[in-house]
């Protein structure tokens, strides 16, 4: 291996003079500019170019072994080396793969945008085997935004020479020939010097290269390997350290998606988690997928088990890592996943797909829609599995990450509604628990024509509602719902396999017999002026007050006529918008209650006193539904009149 004893420049000996310097083609100044200033977004990515291209030179060498039986390598030997010399401010990448001759220097460094690499995929696309990272050819150049020269020593696999390739950037480019004794490619890199904006020199520091290939470079399948300080104890003693340097190899090279999931336990799943995607709690499913077809990839998605701290704010951004090859191409890939999914955490590794020529970013790609779709179906099933089989993890789940779900239903006027309804799950009345619209939809009581539900702030708070009353009366089941999604979201619904949603405070509520209903009218039309009185009264607060037989130990209620219910106000009117959305209110008094006596009386004899009653009834309904009293002091002062 190289150290930093003998890089020198005795290394780079030449045997001959410098050759003439040589211009860039393709148009070199302009696009070489182009590409350390326009094309690459981040300059670290240079060490993930020029690994990747170290990786593509070791399996050419490996593929040719494979095709010619008379080749002979040692595997165990193959490895890419980083070295750095910080006095001199130079890093070197050194690799023992297949090398370049002369005109292969000439050919894919002394032309921009010639790829030796995509030329390789192209000749040998039929074999899996040639797992070729680089296909644009310009990667390599991605060095020059960090360096001020760089230096080429490569030698061919199976040549005697070896040759220099050297350049300070635009102006162009030398090739020599010198000695090198061994094959393969070393490239030096002269740093540039720090400004007050970039400080280069980071990119000689242990921690930082150690973090670029963790993040970058993790999964090439080649160890990469480093001389590094560790401190350990000295020898026989119990306290005392000491600084020692020895060569690690800095990356796990076998990707956990790659192994075969017979051959992997929970805890290597869960600690793979754990430690990826810094979660302290083990995820609640996790979902292996190996697809070989027209657009072949693999997949390691995880269920988590809680919403990270920043999950439901603005600046959280979703997406699974994309690898090619084992090589990180995009720390969140939002393409991949849909909102409504936004929880999954997971990495996708494909070499289908079509990536800019800066490999930061993906291209309109059919590939990527199709990868994006059939992760999609994963996911599903697997909450459906979850759902079915784990209730108590999908109620853990759903309290998590529920609201994303409902959000998915209702977003985009509902177009997504019927690939989600089957998650959504809901309180039962009945059960005292979580159900699925399916379950309530399945356990209806004979002649039950609708799904009925309740919005409050708490299940307690439900629970106490005057209109539950005549709902639960009859036996039926009623959902809970204290989300404020949830009432947005049933409206989407609108049914559930043929059975309409049905708000227990809607005006429309008709649960009664035919008796029933005429008994009802002739004791509206019989205290038709009384109620018309106490409407007026209200000025204006609702649009109707009626006699109802909903209600049984209750005297009054809020119901209301229309889409906008009082809850859906109460959401609405909490967004920092100026728009105040009002529902469409009635007051309902229950017929069968002492109160209507009294009403009936003041309207004879005191409609002052009448109008007081009204407006403390109306009041009542209003704390019932938990909206404020628009005039507290008022109402304070009738109720003291009337006590007094």
């Amino acid at each position: 291996m190289l150290t930093s004893a003998n890089i020198s420049i005795k290394l780079f000996n030449r045997k001959e003079e410098y050759m003439k310097k040589k211009e860039f083609k393709s148009s070199s100044k302009k696009l070489l500019n182009m590409m350390i200033n326009s094309i690459y977004t981040n300059k670290e990515i240079f060490l993930r170019e020029l690994l990747s291209n170290a990786s593509d030179a070791l399996d050419k060498l490996n593929y040719l072994a494979l095709t010619d039986g008379s080749i002979d390598i040692n595997r165990d030997e193959e490895e890419i080396d980083i070295i750095r010399d910080e006095k001199e401010r130079i890093l070197i990448i050194k690799d023992n793969g297949i090398g370049m001759n002369e005109e292969e220097l000439e050919h894919n460094l002394g032309t921009i945008a010639e790829s030796d690499s995509l030329r390789f995929k192209e000749d040998n696309k039929d074999q899996k085997s040639a797992e070729i990272i680089g296909q644009f050819g310009v990667g390599f150049y991605s060095a020059f935004m960090v360096a001020k020269k760089i230096e080429v020593l490569s030698r061919k696999y199976n040549e005697e020479s070896g040759y220099l390739w050297e350049s300070e950037g635009a102006d162009g480019y030398t090739i020599t020939k010198v000695d090198k004794k061994d094959i393969g490619t070393e490239i030096k890199i002269y740093l540039k010097d720090d400004t007050d904006d970039e400080k280069y020199s980071d990119y000689l520091e242990e921690h930082t290269i150690r973090n670029l290939v963790s993040k970058y470079s993790d999964y090439l399948r080649y160890p990469i390997k480093m001389e590094v300080s560790n401190s350990r104890l000295k020898d026989g003693s119990k306290d005392e350290y000491e600084t020692v340097k020895e060569t690690i190899t800095l990356n796990s090279m076998t990707p956990l998606w790659k192994k075969d999931k017979k051959d992997i336990t929970e805890d290597e799943y869960n600690n793979f988690y754990t430690d990826k995607f810094f979660d302290y709690e083990k995820p609640l499913r996790v979902i292996h997928t190996n697809v070989e077809g027209t657009v072949s990839y693999k997949s390691l998605m995880f269920i988590p088990s809680h919403a990270p701290f920043d999950y439901y704010y603005k600046d959280y951004k979703k997406g699974l890592e994309l690898y090619t090859n084992g090589v990180l191409i995009m720390d969140k890939c939002e393409e991949l996943l849909p909102d409504y999914y936004s929880f999954v955490k997971g990495v996708v590794d494909s070499s289908d797909l079509s990536l800019n020529i800066s490999r930061e970013t993906l291209q309109n790609d059919r590939h990527l829609v199709t990868i994006a779709k059939t992760l999609e179906t994963k996911i599903h099933n697997e909450l459906l599995d979850m759902l079915k089989n784990s209730y108590d993890d999908y109620k853990k789940f759903f309290t998590a990450f529920g609201s994303q779900i409902k959000y998915g239903v209702y977003n985009m006027y509902g177009m997504n509604k019927d690939k989600l309804k089957d998650l959504l799950i809901f309180y039962s009345a009945k059960k005292e628990d979580f159900i699925t619209l399916e379950e309530y939809v399945n356990s209806l009581e004979k002649n039950q024509e609708n799904i009925y539900y309740a919005s409050g702030e708490t299940i307690d708070k439900i629970k106490m509602l005057p209109q539950v009353e005549q709902v639960r009366n009859k036996n039926y089941d009623i959902l809970y719902l204290t989300d404020y999604l949830d009432e947005f979201v049933i409206n989407v619904l609108g049914e559930f396999n043929g059975k309409k949603f049905m708000n227990v405070s809607d005006s429309s509520l008709d649960l009664d017999t035919k008796e029933e209903k005429e008994a009802l009218k002739k004791a509206n039309d019989d205290n038709k002026e009384m109620l018309s009185f106490i409407k007026d009264a209200l000025d204006g607060e609702v649009i109707d007050v009626r006699l109802t037989n909903k209600l049984t130990n209750h005297p009054v209620c809020l119901t209301t006529d229309g889409e906008i219910s009082v809850e859906m106000q109460k959401v609405i009117n909490a967004m920092p918008t100026d728009e105040n959305v009002k529902a469409k209110m009635v007051l309902e008094i229950n017929e069968k209650h002492k109160i209507v006596d009294k009403l009936k009386k003041l309207y004879k004899e005191d409609k002052d006193e009448l109008k007081k009653y009204a407006k403390i009834l109306y009041s009542s309904s209003r704390l019932i539904e938990g909206l404020s009293v628009d005039n507290p002091t008022e109402i304070s002062n009738i109720i003291c009149d009337l006590l007094s």
